[in-house]
């Protein structure tokens, strides 16, 4: 599926299986839960929660009104206005999610997300408001407050809607899912499909009906049908990964095999504590069908940054397997962690020759190379990739890095295809520091902060912007706060004369 493939998430929206950890599931309806908001820490964040709080609670009315003050009342962002966009389009608000896209003011960053927001959501018949808070009141009680037979019996009687809407029969078929009744969930997502056959929604939901019914193998073959989609932002591609991963656990042979996938599935969501606890459950006495699991559990300590651990299982499903791919990264990873990058290099390009679905062992070759000084050959590895791949963020930023005169471009190309890419942000920020446009690279820092409060680089750059507008305290105070996170970051040293 691409270079970003586990990049992003979507923070409100989750396949969430009822008791997963149960031997004896049930018929697991997996739809929506909500999930802390997470636009902003403050105002922004608050105003959320509350219009998403009376939602969950069937007040869609004013969740609607709320939600419309917060997108017409934030200050100017496109990174704000993406997200929220994103949120709305997952509730059924689409009159809501254009409103907030209209905002958006720089398209080369927004045109691939906006594209994917639509494909993935939008009915192709266009509901009025009215019909939204409506259908939003019947999605509210089918998956929040338990009437999804009530809720369902209720829409289908309001044959102008069933008849002239294919988000309708999407929200008849997933009442029909949640209240076990899974001939009418295939019939009604049926409609829908053959309404609107552009909407990936629909065919995810399909797909999760047909993994709950007599041949839940024909639900692979739509999961298969929905990877062939030009899906390239990380929002979308991760969502399709976490689905195959559920439908893969919904159709696997024996609890062992369930849980590695489950735990996949948890390992896409970011859900790491839940995918840890699932994959230790997939252990089997087995040894020899422990590669898997030991190499997906390396990567969750990595990401949990218990690196002792990381290595330790990496190095126990290496010993079973020296061509898993994971367990290679993950040790190149340790590697190059550790600075000992001629080693990490070894396992990088190793990882990079048995593994084609994913362009991220080349990725890590060449940043591995850079730190070898070898620049061209890292240069080249990158070109390699930019001539195949089109969703690979990592490339463009890198490729940024060597192109100065087009360097903006690529950066900006990066953060279209991952909007959570840090680390474009911070460098766009760089750019108009050198520029000395202050405002935008305050603008570009604000949501690399937002990203992550805890990068030594945004405190930097922070502490260069206030030097260069006389603010001799704060300047300082961000450049020992930068050299707190990184000891070892040489330009903090420097302006601090250390």
């Amino acid at each position: 599926m691409g270079c970003a493939a586990v990049q992003a998430e979507n923070p409100y929206a989750r396949i969430q299986p009822a008791n997963p950890l149960n031997k004896q599931p049930s018929h697991n309806f997996i739809f929506l839960e909500p999930q802390k908001a997470t636009l902003t820490k403050n105002d922004i964040y608050n105003q959320y929660a509350i219009g998403l709080n009376r939602f969950m609670q069937s007040n869609v009315r004013s969740a609607y009104a709320d939600f419309n003050v917060l997108i017409e009342s934030i200050n100017p962002s496109d990174y704000a206005y993406l997200h929220l966009a994103t949120k709305m389009a997952d509730i059924g608000f689409f009159n809501l999610a254009e409103l907030s896209l209209g905002k958006v003011k720089d398209k080369d960053i927004s045109d691939l997300l906006t594209e994917e927001i639509k494909r993935f959501y939008f009915p192709s018949a266009k509901l009025t408001r009215q019909d939204e808070i409506y259908l939003g009141e019947i999605f509210s009680n089918i998956i929040y407050n338990d009437q999804s037979r009530e809720a369902t019996a209720e829409l289908v009687k309001n044959n102008v809607l069933m008849q002239g809407s294919d988000y309708a029969n999407y929200l008849a078929s997933l009442g029909s899912l949640k209240s076990g009744n899974f001939e009418n969930a295939l019939k009604y997502i049926d409609t829908a499909i053959s309404k609107n056959p552009s909407n990936m929604n629909y065919s995810r939901l399909k797909a999760e009906i047909l993994s709950q019914g007599k041949k839940p193998k024909d639900a692979l073959k739509i999961v298969d049908a929905i990877k062939e989609q030009p899906f390239i932002t990380a929002e979308y591609v991760t969502k399709i990964n976490s689905l195959e991963q559920y439908i893969l656990y919904k159709t696997g042979k024996n609890e062992s095999i369930k849980n590695y996938h489950l735990g996949y599935y948890y390992y896409y969501e970011k859900e790491l504590s839940k995918a840890l606890r699932t994959l230790q459950g997939a252990v089997s006495t087995k040894k020899k069908s422990n590669k898997d699991v030991y190499a997906l559990l390396s990567r969750v300590y990595y990401d949990m940054k218990e690196y002792e651990k990381a290595e330790d299982f990496a190095l126990k499903a290496y010993k079973l397997n020296k061509r898993n791919a994971t367990a290679l990264m993950v040790l190149g990873d340790i590697n190059f962690r550790n600075k000992d990058y001629k080693t990490a290099l070894k396992y990088y390009e190793s990882a990079a020759s048995k593994e084609k679905a994913s362009q991220i062992p080349q990725i890590k070759t060449a940043e591995t190379y850079q730190m070898l000084d070898k620049d061209k050959k890292s240069k080249e590895i990158i070109a390699k990739i930019l001539k195949t791949r089109s969703n690979c963020a990592e490339a463009y930023y890198y490729m940024a890095l060597f192109d100065k005169d087009r360097e903006v471009n690529y950066l900006k190309r990066a953060i279209s295809i991952n909007l959570s890419y840090k680390d474009a942000w911070i460098d766009l920020a760089r750019v108009e520091i050198e520029k000395q446009n202050f405002r935008q690279a305050k603008f570009y820092l604000s949501i690399a902060g937002y990203i992550d409060e805890n990068d030594f680089r945004y405190y930097y750059y922070q502490g260069l912007i206030a030097k260069a507008e006389g603010q001799t305290e704060n300047a300082s105070a961000n450049f020992k706060r930068s050299l707190k996170l990184n000891p070892d970051y040489t330009p903090a040293k420097e302006e601090l004369n250390i």
